[in-house]
Formats: structure tokens, sequence, C-alpha cells
């Protein structure tokens, strides 16, 4: 008997190094659940909701640079899937989405569980057909994977569960994919303008975001050439910070003063490799220079002067024999003075640890960050954990960062954590949890438990949403439905058969964590974090004091003095800065 083409879907997968599919199996994917457990090169992993999935898949794909799987059955399955694939395909992750449908004889009949996959998946991928006959699958399928490669995002296929059981079509298209390791390079003439302008000026910065993997070389020779500060993306923190005698840290909602800065005290910006959406932390009167692979990208965030199209080391390589050495690094030596003085502040924020279920948040993260190993792979939730891991967590050369940093949702670090923890086994791999985040997936701790994944999940348990409720405060208004009635993490972990160890006192943090990150399996540490902790923006305007003063006099008003002064206390150390 010949293969059926859900056989011929796991065969082409593996062939194109995909090595898990992530998804709930039932109805219309049960053919292809068969076809993976009699083939021994594939494992289906069974999260315990399709979201899930699809962020783990994305992790995968993140960190191999093959394509992740993941898949949902007729209906249900399919709406499941959608959030984790938009997060997917805004962090150019290349996935393949199977969506396994209804009868082909039952289109357009509304019938049980119907859902239009075309309409559905159309605005988070690259490519989304349905095949509806074993001739079109494998050409479609080899469409999907060679599109989410070489384009670097989503491609759903849509399955109909008979199809799926039919005989397989001999295959008339290639059975493998072919990504493209080609270099991009601008052409000589505007090289030659670029060039120009960098030795015309004398204060240079270099704003660099992920598309500077791989040319941390090229970016430090730049530097060293132009007297210029390095400023980077939260994104690009990871690639560009470590070994860098140049970098004065990020900017936007989660960086510091030392990066603002240096990019508006400059008179040329030149970005890399950087899609920074944040236009109001951009410099509007100064020149600027962008160079990013997609010249689609090109000018949409603020007003260039001089944009080229080019991957970023291959530029950089053609572009350093054109500049000229500069000798002046007045501009330099004082943005580096003033991120001296920024990493100073930053350290001795951890010096208070805070108190007995108040537990101060940066102290927490930089202790992660001092003990967890130089090649470990964080996953970061939406929210007060993204601002505090983009400040505390360092880079080294080797350590990956991840997380919903385009898409922006929550309750992503656990499903990034399981990808990570499955593609990368003999790595570490931190997933730092905010309380409300973990809440919307809480039931995939048990996925981490069934795979006997050795995650340790360290939960930042301010009972709130807090950057929700700061985004509350800055606008004027009194926080109202962000606290969160969480339950005991460390006892559910526990009741799902991981590690489980909870921590209101401070001085008790690193001994636990320790500990944790000792044990072999998984592992849930559950911290009470200081529920008032503020993150300040790198540059504070007058109008985010007035609004924030004025929601501290509503809750007053409203009878909530002592969230105020809890406030207050809590962040002295910011306030005393500010005046």
């Amino acid at each position: 008997m010949g293969k059926k083409v859900a056989e011929q879907l796991v065969d082409t997968l593996i062939e194109a190094g995909v090595r898990r599919i992530y998804a709930v199996t039932g109805d219309s994917l049960n053919e292809v659940n068969e076809a993976v457990r009699q083939n021994e090169a594939m494992k289906w992993i069974h999260v315990r909701h399709e979201e899930t999935g699809a962020y783990a898949a994305g992790a995968e794909a993140q960190l191999t640079g093959l394509p992740g799987c993941c898949a949902g059955s007729s209906g249900p399955g399919h709406v499941h899937l959608i959030n984790g694939l938009y997060d997917a395909h805004r962090s150019g992750a290349p996935v393949i989405a199977i969506a396994s449908t209804i009868p082909t004889g039952e289109f357009g009949t509304e019938y049980f569980q119907e859902t239009n996959t075309i309409k559905l998946f159309n605005d988070c991928s690259f490519y989304n057909e349905v095949a509806t006959t074993p001739q079109q699958f494998p050409r479609m399928l080899q469409s999907a994977l060679q599109t989410a490669t070489t384009r670097k995002g989503v491609a759903v296929i849509g399955l109909p569960g008979d199809l799926a059981k039919k005989p397989a079509a001999q295959v008339e298209s290639s059975e493998q994919i072919y990504p493209l390791a080609s270099s991009v390079c601008p052409v000589e003439e505007d090289l030659i303008r670029m060039a120009g302008m960098l030795n015309h000026y004398g204060r240079i910065t270099l704003f660099c975001g992920i598309g500077c993997k791989g040319a941390h070389e090229e970016i430090i020779r730049m530097s060293e050439i132009l007297n210029a500060p390095v400023a980077y993306t939260f994104k690009g923190k990871m690639e560009v910070q470590y070994d860098n005698p140049y970098e004065v840290g990020m900017t936007g909602l989660l960086g510091m003063p030392s990066g603002y800065y240096s990019m508006h005290e400059a008179e040329v910006l030149v970005m890399l490799g950087t899609d920074f959406p944040y236009s109001a932390f951009l410099p509007d009167d100064i020149k600027i220079v962008q160079v990013d692979i997609k010249p689609e990208r090109l000018g949409r965030r603020a007003k260039v002067d001089l944009g080229l199209c080019g991957d970023i080391r291959s530029t950089l390589r053609a572009l350093l024999p054109m500049l000229q050495q500069k000798k002046d690094d007045s501009f330099l030596r004082k943005q580096l003075k003033r991120y001296e003085g920024v990493k100073k502040d930053l350290a001795a924020y951890t010096e208070d640890k805070g108190k007995m279920d108040q537990i101060h948040p940066e102290y927490v993260m930089s202790e992660i960050n001092k003990i967890s190993s130089d090649d470990a792979i964080y996953t970061v939730d939406t929210g007060m954990t993204c601002v505090w891991g983009a400040r505390y967590l360092q880079a080294t050369g080797k350590r990956h960062m991840l997380g919903s940093f385009n898409h922006g949702s929550m309750a992503n670090a656990l499903p990034q954590a399981i990808g990570a923890a499955l593609a990368c086994p003999d790595r570490q791999v931190i997933a730092l949890c905010g309380d409300g985040g973990l809440s919307m997936t809480l039931g995939d701790l048990e996925t981490v438990v069934q795979y006997k994944l050795p995650i340790k999940v360290i939960v930042f348990n301010n009972r709130s949403l807090g950057m929700v409720k700061l985004e509350m405060e800055v606008d004027g208004l009194p926080d109202w439905q962000t606290n969160m009635l969480n339950p005991n993490f460390a006892q559910v972990a526990e009741a799902m058969g991981m590690t489980g160890f909870n921590v209101s006192d401070p001085e008790e943090v690193l001994n636990t964590l320790c500990n944790a990150f000792e044990l072999e399996g998984p592992v849930l540490v559950n911290i009470m974090t200081d529920p008032n902790a503020l993150a300040m923006p790198p540059k504070i305007e007058l109008g985010q004091m007035v609004g924030f003063a004025q929601s501290m006099y509503k809750l007053l008003i409203n009878g909530r003095s002592q969230e105020v002064i809890d406030t207050i206390n809590s962040n002295f150390k910011h306030i005393r800065e500010v005046f």
C-alpha cells in the first residue's frame, strides 16, 4: 500500500528539518497524528492550547532558523492558533501551520466547525492555501515551506480531513527546500554617499536592531573608526551589547537616558537593521541614514535622508574601507560617561531588596542575570517583566532572549520556553513570567511536566497587570481593574508534578533561585514582587509627571491613600532623580 497524503506531509516536513509538530489532536487532524506515530523521526508535542503550540513553533524557528510547525483542527483549533501565529509572523519566524479542515464535500455549507481558513489566516501569513486534491498537496506544501523559509514568516496549508487519508500522488515538485544564503549589498554609488555623510559630520551614533545579527565585528570596527556610540533596540541587545566598548544602552519605553541622548545629541543617526516602531523616541532634527534588508521599511519610522537596502554585514564590509578615522572622540566620551552613570544607578536600584511580600523586581532580575548560564535562553512575558529583563539581563554573545517584541501579546513566555527547551535541550531555559501572563496559559505547565522539560519558570507576582497600571497612571487615570487575585502558583505547579517554591522574604531570593537552577527537572519559583514598582522611561516629559500626579490625587480622593504612600515609598529612588 502506498503513502497516504498525511504520511507524505510528515515525510516532507522531516526533509525540511522539522522534528516536532505542536498541536492538540482531534477529528480532522487524526490522520496526521497517526502518520507522526508511525514515524520515529517526528514527534507530536501535545500542548494544552493551540496558541501555545504556535508560540512554541515560533520560538523554535527563531532559535534554529529551521521551520517550526504547529497544527490546529477544524474550527476552534484554527482560531486558537491565531495569536501565536501573529506573533511568529511579526517576529520573522518561519512557521508552517497545518490547518486541518472539514471534508471537502462540506465546504461552504456552514458545516459543524467550519471556518474559512483563507479569510482567517490571510493577515498573519505569507502563504495561505487549501489543498483539495492529492495532486495539489505536495506542490502546495513545498511552496509553503519555501515561502516560510525564504520570506521569514508564517505559511498556512489547509488540509481537509478526507484528503489526509487519500493515497498520495506522485511528487512533481521538489521535496526539499532551498534556503537562500545570499548576501545583499547596496550599489557603490549609495555607499559612497553614505561614507561621504559620515566622513563629513563629527557626532555620529549607531542605532542597531536584530538585523545586525552576525555583524558584531563590523559594528565594532565602524564605531571605532567614527568614534560613534552604539545604542540598540531590545531585540538587538543580545546581538550587539556584548564585548562592545562603545555601547550606551537602549532607548525606547524600556530604555535608558544614555541611549536616548546619544541619539538626540548626534548630528547623524545611523539606523542599522531596525524597524524600531516608536517614532517619538527618534530625533527629527538631525540627519538619518537607514540600512535594512527589507526596502519597504526604509523611512517609515523617521525622516530618513539616505536609505540603503542591504544586509548589515555585507553593507558594512563594503562601507568600512570608505570611512576616514576620526580624531575627535569628545562626543563618544561624553555619551560613555553618561552611560556609566546610568549603569551605576541601575546597580544601586538592586541594592534595596525590598521587604516582605514586596520584593524589588530589579533585584530579582539582577540575581537571575548573575547566576544563569552564559548561553541561557530567556523568554520574557510582555509587560513589566520585559522592562526588568531589558535592563538587567546582559548579553554574552551566546545568550538568547525571546519575547513578543512586535506583537506585544501577554502569555508568551511559558509557550516560547517550551519550544526553546525542545529545540535546544542542552541549554538552560528560563521563563520569566508575569502573574497575568502565566494565568492565561497555566494549563501548559502540564505540557512542561509531560515532556520532562527542565524549564525554570520564574513568576514575578506583583498581583496586578503592572504595565497597564503604569499606563493608566501616566495618563492621569486611577488604576482600575488591574489587580489580580492569583492562586498559589507554587502549589499549582506541585499539583501538576513540578517542584514549586514560594518566596516572600527578599533574603531568600538568591538561595531559592540557586536551588531551583541546580535541580534537573522543571521548577517554578513564585516571587512576591512589589506591585508599586515603576519603570521610568529614558526621558520623562512634563505631561507624564502631571498625569502621574493627577492619578495619585484621584486615588487619594477615592480613599486609596495607602496606595499613594506605598507607591511613593517604593519609587523614592526614581522620584528623587526627577526632582
